[in-house]
Order: structure tokens, then C-alpha cells, then sequence
């Protein structure tokens, strides 16, 4: 199939006039501003104070637009699977996303979506992920060893955000990166800062400014460096591995895709594992029984401190899994997933137009306590087997679901439990007496004070 005639179709829409959704119940508080400030406050409170008032759907202003909430894991599954293609991930992500990492795989609809990811799962196949695991243990040992030699209080935020950015540059940029890595990563820092950034307009001094300078830098580095990867031939690194990728007629992605592509992906390897191993190593900061659950785990595949991890290992890290899971669960690094219905629908008696913005919101699902019991409580046994049988498959959405499920997720899982054993074989964590963290939650959850830690060896 040719890849121009699947391109995304070009949806034009007009956003549905105000009073014909007033039949959904809501507010839209401000005028302007609407409900935005009280999200950006509190996403979790306001979510769930609004759901109690007007229940699983209800309408509210967010972002200079009127826009239906849909909460639960039937609404999860109705837009993340939607089986019957009426939302567009394209028109919802667009506005957030598409000036830093336009046509991105996640900025993709439908049968242009599905083309251009085989395409790029070629670079989540086993010989490649071999080769991305030999990088990230060879990265993260020896980024645990600089911390087990200056134990003592630490800002973790950072000095994980540093690491995942520099295992991302050399799983999926190579080994023997020139002098310019350093260059290139600060673009990738700068556009990622953007991407969340209040100020969505390129104004000078702006972070939105910075990263379309970084995305600049990025396309020009990319484009120049295709052709010479793709002269070289070979290279298990995810760059190498998407220049010689090809769409089912044969046809090399163009420079044009492979750039929006890594550009995508390696931001979201990069902020969205930062969050989550975060809140991961938080967690068992502040659960030692856990914490040391998970060690005698390690200890238990017999590795000595210097060994290379391999996939027999990592398979035999259930538990370190489930601890990682439940980490996921309590603080998702995608909080809430915006798409804009190009058709009309109907969910649960309520008929919503065609142009509708809506949103659906993992964050309130992975807490509500008809699922969940005691959904604030950290228990990784939420994700035995026999636990997970028994819910609704839609009612944990960490990494999205449907066509569009997170094409990275095994390559997270790796990451996770490769540093899991690292840093529980080599080192202890704990935290102050008194202290509590102070999470923002949203876009993308991130300690407001870098979560102070103590580390101590093992």
C-alpha cells in the first residue's frame, strides 16, 4: 500500500455550540478561564469533586474550551479502543503537542497510525531490545555506583531525570556519540519543558521560545545524520534501527517521519520514565517492608554486584513488576488523555456532537474506591494474576489502551526492573523523619522539591 493514500485524513470542525451541551451536566466556572486554574491546583481533588456532583460525565471549561469529562474504565475503554474510530487522537493532542513533536505516533489517527507503528516496531523487537538492555544495565550500574560511593541526602527528581536522559541518548541514539550529545540533549530538555509549558505561544524569553529553538537543532541534527546511518547499515540503536525501517510497501520512512518519530519517542522515554521511576523508588522509600521484598527478590537470582542483567532475569522479577505497577497506578504518568470526537456519540443516555473536545482521566479511574480498596494505599498484590482477572481491563490505563497503547511499555518494563536491581543490590533508601513529598500531579507527575531521599549502602 502506498503511503500516500493513507495519509490521516484532514477532519475540519467546529467546536459545537455552547448550548447544545448544556444537557450535560457541568460547570464551566470563569469566564476566559473556566475550570483551568482549579486543575492546574489540583487535578485530582477537582476531578473528584466534580464527579461527586454531576457524576461519571459532566461538562467543564478547560483551556479556553468546553469540554466533556468521560470517567471510568467504560469510558476508558470507549475512547482508548474505539473500536468504532470517532475520536481523534490527532485533533485532541494537537494543541498540547503539535508544535514541538508534530506527527509524532501518538499524534497519528487510524490507518495512518497503524501504518507508521509497524513501521516502528521494528525497533521494539528482540534484537534491538538485547541491545538496549546491554546499554541501559552498563548505564545504570554505573550511575549506582557514583551514588553508593557519596551515600547521604539526595534530590532523587534529578539526578533520575539526568540518568533516563542519558540512558535514552545512548539506547537510542548509539554509543560514541560526537561532541555534539551534549547540544543535543539540552534541545531535548528544552523541548520537553515546553511541551507543559503555560504559555503556549513562542514569545522571546519564553520556555515555548527555547523549545522551538531545540526542535530546530534536533531536525537539522536528524536530517543530517540519516543518510549517513543509513550509509553505514547496521547499528542496534533505536536511531539506526528507524532509518532502515520500512512501511509494508517497502518504502523507507522519510527523513521527515523518522525525525518526528524520535523526536516523540525519545520524550517520552525520557519524562514519562523519570516520572514514574521516581515515584516507583518514593514508594519504596517510603515502604521498607516492600523495599526489602523486593532485595531478597534480587538477591534471589544469584548475581553478583558486577554481572550483567539479562532477560532470564528480568523475568524472574514478578514482584519488583507488581511493586512498579501499583507505583504506576497510584501517580500515572499520563494523567489524563485528551481526543476530539469527529462523530457523534452517545455514553452512558448522554448524546455528545461531532467537534466535541473530551477527555478521559486515568488518574480518577486507578483511584476509584469501588475498584480499588483503599485506593491510597500502596499494595503491589493489586497485580497478582488472579487480582488482575478479576477487574476490568480498562480500569488500569497507565500506558493508554487500543491501537494507541504506549508502543514503548515492554521497553519501560525493562528499564524499571534493570534499575530495580541495581540500585536494591547495591543501596538502601529512606526518608526524613516528618517528611512528606509534594507531588505535582499534573501534566506529568514530578516532585515540587526533587523528593528528598537518604541512600545509604547495602
Amino acid at each position: 500500500m502506498s503511503m500516500q493514500s493513507i495519509a490521516s485524513p484532514v477532519y475540519s470542525f467546529t467546536p459545537p455550540r455552547r448550548n447544545s451541551l448544556t444537557h450535560i451536566p457541568g460547570d464551566e466556572g470563569w469566564p476566559l478561564i473556566g475550570k483551568t486554574l482549579e486543575v492546574l491546583a489540583d487535578p485530582k481533588g477537582q476531578v473528584e469533586r466534580q464527579s461527586k456532583k454531576y457524576g461519571l460525565v459532566y461538562r467543564s471549561h478547560l483551556f479556553g474550551e468546553t469540554s466533556i469529562v468521560l470517567l471510568g474504565p467504560e469510558a476508558n475503554e470507549l475512547v482508548l479502543f474505539d473500536q468504532a474510530k470517532q475520536f481523534s487522537s490527532t485533533l485532541g493532542w494537537g494543541r498540547i503537542l503539535g508544535l514541538l513533536f508534530p506527527r509524532g505516533l501518538m499524534l497519528l489517527d487510524f490507518e495512518e497510525h497503524r501504518l507508521h507503528r509497524r513501521a516502528l516496531s521494528v525497533a521494539f523487537k528482540s534484537g534491538p531490545m538485547k541491545s538496549y538492555l546491554g546499554e541501559l544495565d552498563t548505564g545504570i550500574a554505573a550511575r549506582v555506583a557514583q551514588w553508593k560511593a557519596a551515600p547521604g541526602p539526595m534530590l532523587f527528581y534529578p539526578a533520575m531525570k539526568q540518568l533516563t536522559l542519558d540512558l535514552a541518548a545512548t539506547s537510542f541514539l548509539g554509543a560514541g556519540l560526537g561532541p555534539e550529545v551534549d547540544e543535543i540533549t539540552n534541545a531535548f530538555v528544552d523541548m520537553v519543558a515546553a511541551s507543559v509549558a503555560v504559555i503556549r505561544k513562542p514569545l522571546p524569553g519564553t520556555p515555548m521560545a527555547r523549545g522551538v529553538r531545540g526542535r530546530k537543532r534536533i531536525v537539522a541534527y536528524f536530517s543530517e545524520q540519516i543518510p549517513i546511518r543509513r550509509a553505514k547499515g547496521g547499528g542496534d540503536d533505536l536511531f539506526s534501527q528507524l532509518c532502515h525501517a520500512t512501511h509494508e510497501d517497502g518504502a523507507l520512512l522519510s527523513t521527515q517521519d523518522i525525525v518526528d518519530h524520535m523526536s516523540f519517542l525519545m520524550m517520552a522515554a525520557h519524562d514519562t520514565l523519570t516520572s514514574s521511576l521516581t515515584s516507583f523508588v518514593g514508594e519504596l522509600a517510603a515502604h521498607p517492608e516492600w523495599q526489602q521484598k523486593l532485595r531478597d527478590e534480587v538477591s534471589g537470582l544469584g548475581l553478583a554486584p558486577s554481572a550483567p542483567t539479562s532477560f532470564d532475569n528480568l523475568e524472574a522479577m514478578p514482584l519488583t513488576e507488581m511493586a512498579f505497577k501499583e507505583a504506576l497506578r497510584l501517580k500515572p504518568p499520563v494523567p489524563s488523555m485528551p481526543r476530539r470526537a469527529i462523530r457523534d456519540f452517545t455514553f452512558k443516555g448522554y448524546a455528545i456532537p461531532a467537534g466535541s473536545m473530551v477527555g478521559i482521566n486515568p488518574l480518577f479511574t486507578h483511584h476509584m474506591p469501588d475498584i480499588w480498596s483503599e485506593p491510597e494505599k500502596f499494595d503491589p498484590l493489586r497485580f497478582t494474576d488472579e487480582a488482575q482477572r478479576n477487574r476490568h481491563r480498562f480500569a488500569w490505563v497507565p500506558y493508554g489502551g487500543g491501537a494507541h497503547m504506549c508502543l514503548g511499555l515492554h521497553f519501560a518494563y525493562m528499564q524499571a526492573k534493570c534499575f530495580a536491581r541495581h540500585f536494591l543490590q547495591n543501596l538502601s533508601v529512606s526518608l526524613e523523619p516528618g517528611y512528606k513529598p509534594d507531588w505535582q500531579i499534573w501534566p506529568i507527575p514530578k516532585p515540587r522539591d526533587g523528593l528528598r531521599v537518604v541512600l545509604k549502602p547495602v
